[in-house]
């Protein structure tokens, strides 16, 4: 069992909420194995000041990430990755397609042709790397 710093970032431009944008990096974060079952999550607190946002909007995430099995609070112990979300593998992927339909979506109103919304994500992966 390890205390693992894991970079998280939150960009307040994206346009989807900060919790959300927490939430769904928690979970790809444990579902992709860079934070492993056992290992121990920063405290709300931590998490908040590290991050710059409210502790509430951290507590919410966490309660929500618990009750779906990601993580389990030890009373005086801390936070911990957990395996129950194990009995619901497609989550992550639900996740994932939830916020890709969401893009997909926002794309079109804006009026984005279908055609042109891989070559946007593409552009916006070539420009994050590195």
């Amino acid at each position: 069992m390890t205390d693992r710093t894991v970079q998280i970032t939150i960009d307040d431009n994206s346009g989807i909420p900060i919790w959300l944008q927490l939430r769904n990096r928690l979970i790809y974060l444990i579902t992709s194995g860079a934070y492993e079952i056992g290992d121990r999550l920063p405290t709300m607190r931590e998490m908040a000041v590290d991050l710059g946002i409210n502790y509430n909007t951290v507590s919410k995430v966490y309660r929500d990430i618990e009750r779906d099995g990601y993580i389990v609070s030890k009373r005086g112990r801390g936070t911990f990755v957990h395996d129950g979300y194990l009995k619901n593998a497609d989550a992550a992927c639900n996740a994932a397609d939830s916020l890709a339909d969401a893009f997909i979506q926002q794309c079109r109103e804006l009026g984005i042709p279908r055609q042109n919304i891989v070559g946007l994500v593409k552009g916006r992966l070539e420009a994050t790397e590195g």
